[in-house]
């Protein structure tokens, strides 16, 4: 090979000298030579022998029209045409105006061409065939007549199929895509609310599940930043036959019974969407979405929410929504991009395309009317980031009376509320000398259990209106990569959001560190290095003061200690807690004042409160008629035995222990049953703590309860047996030397033996001589095998049998 081209270049040689390498000013032509016996190919200067002429060329360019046409094996024609490429410009410029804001088609191209099936023309044949009718140009009359005549030719079926169709009010799923326009409105409902959205493009697809008919719409989002076009993919799955056009998941608005109605509710709900742009604090009642592994979760959420989109992309980069901005003023109607299909819905377009809108720009009607329904945000009382739907979101019922409700002195009360009001107003006016450190105010509050700890900051975030985040050590978890990460997380939302962070019982984050527990300092000291750069409101309780590290006394700003209640103070707490009760009689101050004299804290007081007003809205016991006399309440402190109800064959009346009490009308049974529970666990055992007749707390009663029947099986053999040994299931007693019944419960042994109950092995000496394990065959181990299966069968009998069964069997 070398030798040849040594040759080749001595023959040029000859003929003269050699250009240097690419300076010749020609072109070097070469061409694919025919495949071997193995398909490959090469490259060769040899031209090939059967080229045809190209057929467009200068002489094609001439005509109005080149239609492409292939065969046809349809067995209704020879040919069909597969494109149609449009030269004339007298065609282009009626096009221009038939196929206005049809998505994907310039007009005004050199090369105009279409494809079959002719989407374009099928969707706009009405309007093509009154440009045809209404045209009164001789020469663009005859283009006309001619494109006319290619494509009545190639679509008559196709037309009139469609005609047939919407005139009986259905479709066939082969003929769907006639009746879905890019650019029309579409209508569908999701998650059971109307929504409209902006055909671009519609094709069909297969997946395991069989064919369906894909829908790539759009519709106006807001990013947190601005409003703009998301786009969504909706699906038909396939279908035999015809179907109603109003039955489909998704169908043209046109087709709508009532699309004016749709529109004027849809453009309203779009206004409520857009003014809730930014961050707002709401409450919210009903279902919200989440993302799971395996797809979008459905949440029933009642909790105050925040809204805010902007916070979902910053703490949610994986779910972020990227749309493309909305087209500023004076730049025409928005076009619709008709080439992402393929692509994921949150795909955002190419920059540069559009420009950012103003989110102060007001939505115009026919945006509004694509807005969709849902919004972004987190769930306080759920801890979740969530998507919410517009109809669910209430504004907050604020209750002004809870910080008054708080027990604690005025002038605390005032302090803590004006270090949190000021801090919320102004924390950017003192910095440290190390930039965003210090910015925050931390409150401790410490003491007993149930004294208003938690109460102090749940009230101040009510007077502010400002939402409140209550954190848990479980919301950290215990690893010191998550605490850190997540608590970063949960600093940065509260300072965002202006919020009242509490973190309730913090003992395992303020506790002292130790030389021995390395994990827990861990803990600590992440804790103290993200609050020195917190900007907001914290407040933390603990019970452990005496416990709290010394690193944690510089960065609080404040330190309240909460005693235990006093009388006054309780007698607060309970004419508060009396007072928002419902159907609970009026207690007047001295009746107050003997359940104030109790030594309780708060909560233990709201818990009493609570369980006496179940006992008394049990709805066989409050409101009983006279009709229900033959039954009465036992209170629930006299009942000994499983199967002690609540009702008595007669009224048990209420008697003083001194004198007598005069009959007179029953007492209402809701407050004798509340009453008689405040008396029994909440008033002091003494002799000298018994109510007046008329009190409204009653005595206790006189009536002695006898034993009620026990919820024994009475026809189990081992109580039969026990109930022959003298022991009466009734009363639990007859067992014992005395009759007094089990007094201590059963030692336990364990039994290692399978010699019978009570039977005692002699002690052995000396270890047993072990028995040589015995080879059985298959005969001798179904005998052995049906022997242990009789065996346990009897055992069943003797302790489960019935005899009234026994005897029903005949056995």
């Amino acid at each position: 090979m070398g030798a040849a081209a040594a040759d080749q270049t001595k023959v040029e040689g000859s003929n003269g000298e050699l250009v240097p390498t690419g300076m010749k000013c020609n072109l070097r032509n070469l061409y694919e030579g025919d495949p071997d016996r193995r398909g490959r190919t090469s490259w060769t200067t040899k031209y090939p022998s059967d080229l045809d002429e190209p057929p467009e060329n200068a002489e094609s360019a001439q005509y109005a029209l080149v239609a492409r046409n292939k065969k046809c094996y349809d067995g209704r024609k020879k040919l069909r045409v597969e494109s149609i490429v449009i030269q004339s410009p007298l065609l282009k410029k009626v096009l221009g105006v038939v196929l206005a804001g049809y998505p994907g088609i310039t007009t005004s191209l050199e090369r105009l061409e279409f494809s079959s099936p002719f989407e374009p023309f099928v969707h706009r044949w009405e309007q093509f065939a009154e440009a045809k009718e209404t045209t009164s140009n001789r020469e663009t009359n005859e283009h006309l007549n001619l494109l006319w005549e290619v494509l009545e030719e190639e679509l008559r079926d196709t037309i009139r199929e469609k005609k047939d169709l919407i005139a009986n009010g259905v479709v066939t799923f082969d003929s769907i895509w006639t009746i879905f326009e890019p650019g029309s409105l579409v209508y569908t409902k999701e998650e059971g609310h109307d929504r409209i959205f902006r055909l671009r493009k519609g094709t069909y697809g297969s997946n395991q599940c069989g064919r369906f008919y894909a829908l790539n719409v759009s519709y106006i989002d807001f990013d947190g930043e601005n409003f703009g076009h998301g786009t969504q993919t909706l699906q038909i799955g396939a279908f035999a036959g015809t179907g109603p056009i109003r039955r489909l998941s998704a169908f043209p608005l046109a087709y709508h019974p009532d699309p004016e109605s749709i529109k004027r509710t849809l453009i309203a709900r779009g206004k409520v969407f857009e003014a809730y742009k930014g961050y707002h604090f709401k409450a919210y009642q009903g279902i919200a979405m989440g993302h799971g592994a395996w797809g979008p979760i459905h949440f029933s959420v009642d909790s105050r929410i925040i809204i805010d989109t902007y916070a979902y992309n910053r703490f949610n980069p994986n779910r972020k929504i990227s749309l493309e901005y909305l087209k500023p003023e004076g730049e025409g109607e928005d076009e619709e991009v008709d080439d992402c299909n393929e692509c994921d819905s949150d795909m955002s377009f190419i920059d540069g395309i559009t420009t950012p809108s103003n989110g102060s720009t007001p939505l115009s009607e026919d945006q509004l009317l694509l807005c969709t329904p849902k919004l972004r945000g987190y769930s306080l009382k759920d801890k979740k980031w969530l998507i919410f739907f517009l109809h669910s979101v209430k504004d907050i019922v604020w209750n002004d009376q809870a910080f008054d409700s708080l027990v604690a002195p005025p002038e605390q009360k005032e302090l803590i509320l004006a270090f949190a009001q000021s801090q919320a107003l102004n924390k950017q006016c003192f910095d440290d000398f190390i930039q965003g450190k210090g910015r925050g105010i931390i409150m401790l509050l410490s003491g007993p259990p149930g004294v208003g700890k938690t109460l102090t900051a749940e009230s101040v975030a009510e007077t502010m209106k400002v939402p409140l985040y209550m954190m848990s050590a479980g919301d950290l978890g215990t690893e010191p990569s998550d605490v850190e990460s997540s608590l970063s997380n949960i600093l940065e939302m509260n300072t965002k959001w202006n919020a009242v962070l509490l973190l309730d019982e913090a003992d395992v984050f303020l506790e002292a560190r130790s030389a021995h527990d390395l994990e827990r300092n861990k803990l600590v000291s992440i804790f103290l290095r993200l609050l020195e750069y917190y900007e907001g409101i914290l407040f933390l309780t603990t019970n452990r003061v005496d416990n709290i590290d010394a690193a944690f006394e510089s960065r609080i700003h404040l330190s309240l200690q909460y005693d235990h209640l006093d009388q006054a103070s309780r007698h607060h707490v309970w004419s508060t807690f009396l007072s928002r009760s419902s159907n609970v009689g009026k207690f007047s101050n001295q009746e107050v004042d003997k359940l104030a004299a109790v030594s309780l804290n708060g909560r233990q007081i709201k818990n009493i409160l609570k369980t006496a007003q179940l006992l008394a809205r049990r709805p066989d016991v409050v409101g009983m008629e006279e009709e229900d006399a033959e039954s009465s309440s036992v209170p629930l402190v006299e009942q000994r035995n499983f199967g002690t109800g609540l009702w008595r064959k007669k009224p048990i009346e209420f008697v003083s222990k001194s004198t007598p009490a005069p009959k007179s009308e029953p007492t209402p049974v809701r407050f004798s049953l509340m009453d008689f529970y405040v008396k029994n666990k909440l008033l002091p055992a003494t002799n000298n703590n018994s109510l007046a007749p008329n009190s409204g707390v009653p005595p206790m009663m006189s009536t002695p309860l006898a034993h009620t029947f026990s919820h024994l099986d009475r026809t189990r053999k081992g109580l039969t047996m026990l109930e022959t040994c003298g022991w009466d299931p009734d009363s639990g007693l007859g067992l014992g030397t005395k009759g007094e019944g089990i007094l201590s419960p059963v030692k336990v042994e364990a039994k290692n033996d399978t010699v019978g109950l009570g039977f005692k092995l002699p002690k052995v000496t000396e270890p047993a001589a072990q028995k040589k394990p015995q080879n059985l065959n298959a005969r001798q181990m179904r005998k052995l095998h049906e022997e242990e299966k009789k065996k346990h069968k009897e055992l069943v009998k003797m302790f489960y049998g019935k005899d009234d069964e026994d005897k029903y069997l005949g056995q």
